[in-house]
């Protein structure tokens, strides 16, 4: 059997039930007679609570339930959400301050939850919550990206919530101290607000021993494990689920204080419950991502070889930490923080910081990008530094070849690779010797041109073991195929069905993808981090194995024949010297006459060695009008390494998703905040989501390099498109900006922002 399924464009099938309006998302299947919750949002960013009354709200029609931090307690509810630490450089933890599920005393954040009412209608707790008397002592606020301030937690003087390091600090700066050249730079990477699709939501039932959380996220079994914890119930008293999901990117794989909240509301009340954000409750509250400004210091020898590299790193944590296992600030940074280059002398420094905002965690790639922005913007300034070519810098500086399996600065072992190939075949896509008429071009129209490259490298992650269970029914024929990742837009029914299709030959449109359910499905690891193909199938081909190795001695004694003579060809059985064939479909049919019930279930559970680490060229070219500042991304070519492909056309279509992603937060998207901490962006009339007439035709294709960390070489490529989109067009505008002087452009390329940075350079000029 192929190890390796048959890389077809199979279109997506769950797109038949989505156009049709059949999808099933969480607000459209809440039970019957479920009441509406709504949350009393904190006003101001930093204050003590002097009064929280909620006696008339309670007496208001319709009001079933009020909600605040007293009852909680009262309820026995635990009150601390998870949140992640890490070591000091002092080998001391960082800073660990509860983040309770409703404010304990002080807000900390505009938005933050205060209390939640559950009403007949959703107008009615609106309503209610008008009627409750909040007061409250502001206190100093703290918003700056440093430490310093007025402290936020008693936890963390000066704000500091976490000093860690990793790598060689005292090699790193020998090696700096003795380069021929000694390089420094400063680059910020902006705040922005996922923005899913589909906001957040789910809904909440009591059946008098077990509750029952629907929810929108991305995976089922740790917001279960968060309400366990929470609620103080036995595991199997929890129910968690996920229906179809509009969206994640991150964002959604934590736990929030509305999912537990409405779980204590449904078990006092007995009745269902139901909540859903609405657009801008999403932008107050939803955890944002990036928010990092680094110092960067390069150090090259004669011959322009990288021989230091470090980041001193601040990076905003909003009010309260990560819930990730470690915030990606340190450890997702660190996978690929020296990229496709062969340096040892590299050392990474970050300081997270507390400030009265939204938590910030990771999502659109959870640390890669920030690692790659960091590592490509330098390269590109230093190539501009050095008088050298972008692309040779990059070259001469690749990790060999020969040289893999390589382990990098920060003990990551690179399994293979061929970065010059990749690259190489981008800069022929790319039609380099047509550029300079392209600019010309352009200048003739009175408008900058500028062309960016970014080599990127992305490590999948998350949890390394999955499981698949393939269970054979007798009505129709069907083949449901249980998973532990949890799809919000990728396509994960469709490659799941087909990957299974091409192993076991069983007809894609028999096979059911069942998923996001914690009472059917015993563990899972979730969705995030491009791992859910690679993970997912590597589970699925053991699965298959194990159903031909349980199959064959059945079917070896029903045809008469030596097990050894039975063999599966990834359609059907066959045997030696015989005529009979079964399919599995048929092989199943055959135990069910046999009542051999123990051959209709297979499950097989998996856990991955290693990593794998997609990698890639992206060539964007923009075009300025000085003008106006409008800055257009005018071309895009992207050349990707992902291994083995099961299906090309989705992937192409998470490409195309991550780019868009990408030049938002490049020429459109930023989150600002006024000096006390109000969200000035609140809304999509003051944060700018890209539009179709922003984005170019996008040029992608594929050379594989196959991974030999799974056994069918494949290596993931969930956030590929914008891991390498930032530092492209990042890279391109700094190149068209150059020649006039200006040394420095940070993200969002917006047209006033640019139109400053052009005007200044004016003036500088004359």
């Amino acid at each position: 059997m192929e190890k390796f399924g048959k890389s077809q464009a199979v279109k997506r099938t769950e797109d038949i039930r989505f156009l049709t309006g059949e999808g099933r998302y969480v607000d459209d299947i809440t039970p019957k007679g479920a009441l509406f919750g709504y949350v009393l949002r904190s006003p101001v960013a930093h204050a003590t609570i002097t009064e929280l009354n909620v006696d008339d709200a309670r007496a208001a029609e319709g009001v079933h339930l009020i909600l605040t931090v007293d009852d909680l307690i009262a309820q026995g509810v635990k009150l601390g959400m998870a949140g992640a630490t890490v070591k000091n450089l002092d080998g001391t933890r960082g800073a660990a301050p509860e983040r309770p599920l409703l404010a304990h005393g002080r807000v900390r954040f505009v938005g933050e939850p205060i209390a939640m009412i559950f009403a007949d209608t959703l107008l009615q707790a609106k309503d209610a919550a008008e009627l409750i008397e909040l007061d409250y002592d502001e206190l100093p606020v703290h918003m700056d990206v440093a430490v310093g301030g007025s402290d936020i937690h008693p936890e963390a003087p000066g704000n500091r919530a976490f000093d860690w390091g990793l790598g060689n600090e005292a090699g790193c700066m020998a090696a700096l101290e003795s380069a021929a050249h000694r390089l420094a730079f400063e680059i910020e990477d902006n705040r922005i607000i996922a923005n899913s699709m589909e906001p957040r939501g789910c809904y909440a039932e009591w059946d008098g021993e077990r509750i029952h959380l629907a929810v929108n996220g991305q995976g089922v079994w740790a917001p279960k494990g968060q309400l366990v914890t929470h609620l103080g119930l036995d595991p199997e008293h929890v129910r968690v689920t996920n229906p179809d999901t509009g969206g994640g990117f991150g964002m959604k794989a934590m736990m929030y204080p509305e999912y537990t909240v409405s779980c204590v509301a449904a078990r006092m009340l007995g009745k269902p419950v139901r909540w859903m954000s609405d657009r801008s409750e999403a932008m107050l509250s939803d955890n944002g991502g990036r928010d990092l400004v680094s110092r960067v210091e390069m150090g090259f020898d004669a011959d322009h070889k990288l021989v230091a590299y470090r980041i001193d790193t601040v990076c905003n944590l909003g009010a309260y930490n990560s819930q990730f296992g470690q915030p990606i600030q340190t450890d997702l940074f660190s996978k690929v923080m020296t990229g496709c280059y062969d340096v040892q002398g590299a050392y990474l420094h970050v300081e997270g910081v507390y400030t009265n905002t939204t938590q910030v965690d990771a999502y659109r790639g959870a640390g890669r990008p920030e690692a790659i922005y960091v590592l490509e913007r330098s390269m590109d300034y230093a190539a501009r530094a050095l008088g050298t070519d972008p692309w040779e810098l990059r070259r001469r500086n690749f990790i060999a070849p020969e040289n893999f399996p390589y382990t990098t600065a920060a003990d990551v072992t690179y399994d293979i690779g061929d970065f010059d190939r990749v690259m190489s075949v981008a800069q022929n896509h790319a039609d380099l010797p047509g550029y300079e008429q392209r600019r010309n071009a352009s200048k003739a129209r009175g408008k900058l041109r500028g062309m960016g490259l970014c080599y990127y490298i992305e490590s999948i992650l998350g949890d390394p073991s999955e499981s698949a269970k393939v269970v054979f029914f007798e009505k129709d024929d069907r083949v449901s195929i249980y998973v532990g990742t949890q799809s919000n837009g990728q396509g994960h029914e469709t490659v799941y069905a087909q990957f299974l299709s091409d192993q076991s030959g069983i007809d894609l449109n028999k096979i059911d993808v069942i998923q996001g359910d914690s009472d059917l499905i015993k563990t899972g690891g979730g969705t995030g981090g491009s791992r859910s193909v690679t993970v997912q199938n590597t589970a699925t081909l053991a699965t298959v194995d194990k159903m031909i190795a349980q199959f064959t001695p059945f079917l070896a004694a029903k045809i008469g024949v030596s097990e050894e003579s039975v063999m599966f060809d990834d359609e059907a059985f066959r045997a030696d010297g015989s005529n009979e064939s079964y399919t599995m479909i048929e092989a199943a049919e055959l135990a069910r006459e046999h009542a051999r019930d123990d051959l209709l279930s297979h499950e097989a559970r998996i856990t991955l060695d290693a990593r794998s680490f997609p990698n890639g060229a992206h060539v964007a070219e923009v075009e300025i009008d000085p003008e106006t500042g409008v800055t257009r991304v005018d071309r895009d070519t992207i050349v990707d390494d992902f291994g083995n492909l099961i299906n090309p056309m989705l992937v192409a279509g998470q490409v195309h998703g991550g780019v868009v992603q990408g030049l938002g937060q490049a020429l459109t998207e930023r989150v600002v905040y006024d000096e006390d901490g109000q969200l000035l962006t609140a809304s999509f009339m003051d944060y700018a989501m890209p539009r179709a007439d922003d984005c170019p035709m996008i040029s992608f294709s594929t050379e594989a390099v196959p991974t030999t960390t799974n056994p069918m070489g494949m290596k993931g490529c969930g956030e590929a498109g914008t891991v390498g989109a930032l530092a492209a067009i990042a890279n391109a505008v700094q190149d068209a900006v150059s020649p006039l002087g200006i040394a420095r452009v940070d993200m969002p390329f917006t047209p006033h922002r640019m139109w400053q940075a052009l005007k200044a350079g004016q003036i500088a000029a004359e």
